[in-house]
């Protein structure tokens, strides 16, 4: 299986460095321990995390507040490093990289949906889609058809020129998950994407994230405290105190809202 697209960037490991030994793991993570230093107090945010995204998965991330949900997507999508503990990213273990060579890893291999889609108010829809195509150096005549074709796949087609406030926030959103997309990236990394919308809005994100998975092979990993989103996922990874407590699913059924409820209920204790 590939993701949405198969990708044009070839970013090729040194010669120290070797391919993960599971070609169908997208993302990896191997004994992740992130710890921060508190005065004289060492706070351990993570916990020799051990875990993995395969090709075409929708994979959630829940657990109570505190528990490292967010340090996890951060380290995951190469914005931050651990402090013990080895992170593949495409092919890539990023503590062999340089910050540079991070940053084009994840610019080239990483699409990125947040709460608040972090658009450009300046710019149009379509204009803030090709934004990482711009940020790359990439001409964007050579990629007008694919912008068209995401405007068309977020059921935005007619508002490629609207500006962000011309546009509502589920709209907005979509105009988000399209530039996730744009350079056809490895893994999308979402980090509560329906987490500022009403739930009309949300469901219809979710159903959009789910059938972009289902028909077009994307990767998908969201970080979500909302057991609704997370029944959308094919598998639901669960964190406590920074460590991997529990998974449900697995079998691209998605999971039901209630048993991911009785889940947390029992983590929350």
């Amino acid at each position: 299986m590939v993701t949405i697209c198969e990708h044009s960037h070839k970013f090729g490991l040194r010669e120290n460095q070797t391919a993960m030994t599971d070609p169908s793991s997208v993302l990896r993570a191997e004994q992740v321990t992130k710890t921060y230093q508190m005065g004289s107090v060492e706070v351990a945010a993570l916990r020799a995390v051990d875990f993995d995204v395969q090709r075409g998965e929708f994979v959630a991330i829940m657990g109570p507040s505190g528990s490292g949900k967010s340090t996890l997507l951060h380290l995951l999508g190469g914005l931050d490093q651990p402090t013990r503990g080895e992170i593949t990213l495409a092919g890539q273990p990023l503590s062999q990289l340089s910050d540079d060579e991070i940053t084009v890893v994840r610019r080239r291999k990483v699409g990125f949906i947040f709460q608040f889609y972090n658009l450009l108010p300046t710019l149009s829809a379509r204009e803030n889609i090709a934004l990482p195509l711009v940020i790359d150096g990439q001409p964007l005549d050579a990629h007008a058809a694919h912008i068209d074709g995401l405007l068309d796949l977020v059921s935005l087609a007619d508002r490629g020129g609207h500006r962000p406030d011309q546009l509502s926030g589920g709209q907005q959103q979509r105009v988000a998950i399209a530039r996730a997309f744009v350079n056809q990236p490895e893994i999308v990394l979402a980090d509560e994407p329906t987490g500022n919308l009403d739930s009309r809005s949300g469901a219809a994100i979710l159903e959009l994230l789910r059938r972009t998975c289902r028909e077009m092979q994307a990767t998908i990993l969201m970080v979500t405290h909302d057991p609704r989103a997370a029944s959308y996922a094919d598998r639901v990874v669960f964190l406590k105190d920074g460590e991997v407590v529990h998974h449900l699913g697995h079998n691209g059924k998605g999971n039901s809202i209630e048993a991911i409820m009785d889940v947390m209920a029992g983590l929350e204790l």
